[in-house]
């Protein structure tokens, strides 16, 4: 049974089943260029990330994000290159999924697939959400205002009553909101309805959506580079340039106030503002020329947006200080603020901007879905139903239909932060596959007008890269390998924790116990100097309570010990690939995709692995009763 679990396909089989005719056939139209393929993976990388969640991003690692997009951008470049190598012997709908059946085999492509339903039809959940935000917000400025409870989430409304909110947008749907059979009506009107105008969009056919996307695409770049260039050229003129290195909690400026870790915690945000350039690799069997077009696409697409993101970064850092960017849900709007940059007609077109960036993000999601949903069923591993391929519009009209329903359906009773974390784990973990599959193919002959990935011999290289990497972490930060396996920092501040009560704030009791464990851990470690000194100057209970609960809070000690454990993992990891590479002779920029795909791996938290376990737990238990037996290869 383990054989048969790790069946692969062969890459003639996968052609031939692929609708590989250049003149269509029965099956999709062959219309995209490259240029339509460019547009295409800038209309899905640039448009959530960039309006929204960059600002928690942004919150998190203060101006040295720049560094998280640089990296994440290298992974994704040695990631695309991966991809461009499938595209360009595989030019079949499917992306991941089929590229993983050719080299791990039937279960591991079952797990992409099942992976990708995350990225494309969970990730849309969150967009719609952020989509909505700014249309109510550019209806609020026409003077236009929808009842509170048809533009929240029912849940964002839940745990707003639940944690003790008296006002805002959340509180106010929960008191105003219609009840039936005691049951609040709250749910997100708008999200709702734009997810069905794209799934009618994407349902009538390919040539349709390549229009409209491009037509977004330009609106949104004209409106992103007057972001870049307004919003630039007022930090310059008012002297602003001091907020990209703002001091840290120790009076400490720097270009990282909260550390490297601090940049690492953005990583979700970041990882999630590039997803969507894989989402070209799916429309394969729609492009006039894929084995060429479709890895200039996602190579051209990728370095655009890297470029735009980095800017925008540092135009959003310089404006207003990183600290202001908590909670904020749409950061480019927010700089040009009355206590910001007070630039109120850019407030407008960004919303405006912000509007058409999501439409066009949800566009390409809602076409990858369908298409890996048809592969798979090509395979056995779905039923029948969705390859069906629409007579007259030419689109896998059921698999629509279906995705429409998968993404609108938990936009009744979800919200967007929870979905984040969710999609960029699942993405992450389809690019490892995805970059680890093409060392397990054989290398083929170079072919004119085809993408061949270039073979650097890693054998010597990434080993020396690996040692070297760990030798200067030793030498520059000594203590990095020996505090990932010491929790004590963590069980100092839970014990801490212990001491710090709910209420009752005036006890000269609890102030003793407070101070002498401060003075204790003090002590023994650096890690309280600085608060002791906080509490010191202040004057009544309540405020030295309140600095310590804030200390506990920014300290996070799940994440540290999830991320301390995950780069333990990491380094293991590396080590063994290394050892392989001696022996296997891999070639090193699918090395470097892997390697780099795993290290953004570690910064997700211990609820991202429990949900994606879940998840995947879930994804099996379909396989065994279904698609294990009726996959063709069992035939």
């Amino acid at each position: 049974m383990s054989n048969s679990l790790f069946r692969t396909k062969k890459i003639e089989n996968i052609l031939a089943e692929g609708g590989d005719d250049p003149h269509g056939g029965d099956g999709l139209k062959r219309v995209l260029t490259v240029r339509d393929l460019t547009f295409f993976g800038i209309a899905a990388i640039l448009g959530a990330g960039s309006f929204s969640s960059l600002g928690g991003a942004v919150f998190n690692g203060g101006p040295g994000v720049v560094i998280l997009f640089l990296i994440t951008a290298v992974a994704c470049a040695f990631t695309a290159f991966c991809y461009s190598e499938f595209a360009s012997r595989i030019p079949v709908a499917g992306s991941a999924y089929t590229y993983a059946y050719a080299s791990f085999g039937e279960l591991f492509a079952w797990i992409i697939g099942w992976a990708l339903i995350m990225e494309y039809s969970i990730g849309n959940i969150y967009v719609a959400f952020s989509w909505s935000d700014y249309f109510t917000s550019f209806l609020s400025k026409c003077g236009v205002d929808l009842p509170t409870w048809l533009a929240t989430s029912y849940k964002e409304a839940q745990h707003a009553v639940r944690d003790g909110a008296l006002t805002g947008d959340q509180f106010e749907a929960w008191k105003t909101a219609p009840v039936i059979g005691g049951l609040r009506i709250i749910f997100d009107l708008p999200a709702v309805i734009i997810n069905f105008l794209i799934t009618y969009l994407v349902y009538r056919g390919i040539k349709e959506s390549r229009n409209f996307s491009n037509v977004m695409v330009i609106l949104k770049m004209v409106v992103v580079g007057m972001v870049i260039v307004v919003g630039g050229y007022l930090v310059f003129a008012n002297g602003l340039t001091f907020n990209w290195t703002p001091a840290n909690d120790a009076g400490v400026r720097s270009f990282m106030p909260n550390g490297f870790s601090g940049v690492m915690a953005a990583v979700a945000g970041v990882f999630f503002a590039y997803i969507g350039f894989d989402a070209v690799s799916v429309l394969a069997e729609e492009s006039k020329n894929p084995q060429r077009d479709l890895p200039r696409g996602m190579i051209y697409s990728l370095v655009i947006c890297t470029i735009v993101y980095i800017l925008l970064t540092l135009v959003l850092t310089g404006a207003v200080n990183y600290r202001n960017f908590d909670g904020v849900g749409d950061p480019l709007a927010f700089i040009f603020e009355k206590q910001n940059l007070n630039v109120g007609w850019m407030q407008l077109f960004v919303a405006v901007a912000a509007v058409v960036a999501m439409t066009s993000v949800l566009l390409v999601f809602q076409m990858g879905q369908p298409r890996i949903w048809m592969s798979m069923s090509r395979d056995g591993l779905l039923p029948s139903v969705f390859q069906k391929i629409h007579p007259t519009y030419k689109t896998p009209s059921f698999a629509t239909i279906v995705t429409g329903l998968v993404v609108g359906i938990p936009i009744l009773f979800t919200d967007k932060t929870f979905v984040l974390d969710f999609t960029s784990i699942a993405t992450l973990f389809a690019f490892v596959l995805v970059c680890g599959g093409v060392l397990l193919i054989p290398r083929k002959e170079k072919q004119s007008g085809k993408f061949n990935i270039p073979y650097i011999n890693g054998k010597i290289i990434f080993p020396f890269i690996i040692i070297g990497s760990i030798a200067v972490l030793v030498y520059m930060i000594p203590k990095y390998f020996t505090d990932k396996i010491d929790f004590t920092e963590e069980k100092k501040i839970d014990a801490f924790a212990a001491v710090i009560p709910k209420h009752n704030f005036d006890t000269v009791m609890v102030l003793q116990q407070l101070q002498q464990h401060l003075s204790i851990a003090a002590d023994h470690d650096e890690l309280f100097t600085g608060l002791s000194d906080s509490i010191a100057v202040k004057q009544s209970a309540a405020e030295k309570i309140s600095v310590a609960n804030k200390f506990i809070a920014s300290s996070d000690t799940e994440q540290s010990r999830t991320q301390k454990v995950s780069t333990v993992i990491f380094w293991l990891l590396m080590i063994g690939l290394a050892i392989i590479t001696i022996v296997k002779n891999y070639s090193l920029i699918p090395l470097m995709g892997v390697s780099t795909c795993l290290y953004l791996l570690t910064g997700m938290t211990k609820a991202n692995w429990l949900w994606f376990g879940g998840w995947l737990l879930l994804g099996l238990i379909v396989y065994f009763m279904y698609g294990y037996k009726k996959s063709k290869l069992a035939k």
